[in-house]
């Protein structure tokens, strides 16, 4: 699936585009628009890069613990490491378990998209920056055929961006 999106200034500029485009009669099922008053970010689907990161640590961080927390037990188990004479065999074991498992849970967070929370990613996080601002957006998807007379219709309003995307084939 193919898609266009066209960053508009205001609501007047935002629903000119949208008649031009059901004047050209394009499949009005396949156009969006994205604003004060229309559809918001989230009920057209758009994804909030933030909220996926933090699913993906959580799955993440789920098996890493555990396993972080075996490892340093049998690291301590195998080196009998003495690091804290007064714990004891055994209280050295589980504390080596316990470090192994912060680990595991810092793995997890980095690896399982912690950077992305912190700076972003995507394009979806300024086209939300955009909404947020009181743009408006008109998204089109369809075949390349769509996209091209969409393109065409939508240029002449000088839109403040306009952008096309390719849904990676799963």
């Amino acid at each position: 699936m193919n898609y266009l999106v066209a960053v508009l200034g205001d609501r007047i500029q935002a629903e000119e585009v949208y008649s031009a485009l059901e004047a050209a009669n394009l499949t009005m099922d396949k156009v969006s628009i994205l604003g004060r008053g229309f559809k918001s970010a989230d009920e057209y689907g758009l994804i909030d890069p933030n909220e996926e990161a933090w699913k993906q640590i959580k799955r993440l961080v789920f098996w890493t613990i555990p396993f972080g927390f075996v490892g340093g037990f049998a690291f301590n188990f195998i080196t009998e490491l003495n690091t804290f004479p007064w714990a004891g065999t055994v209280g050295n074991q589980i504390i080596g378990g316990l470090l192994g498992a912060g680990a595991g849970a810092m793995g997890g967070f980095f690896i399982g998209g912690g950077v992305g929370v912190g700076i972003g990613s995507g394009d979806a996080v300024p086209y939300r920056n955009r909404l947020n601002d009181g743009k408006y957006l008109i998204v089109v998807k369809g075949s390349e055929a769509i996209i091209s007379q969409a393109t065409r219709i939508i240029r002449p309003f000088r839109p403040e961006n306009i952008q096309g995307y390719t849904e990676p084939l799963s």
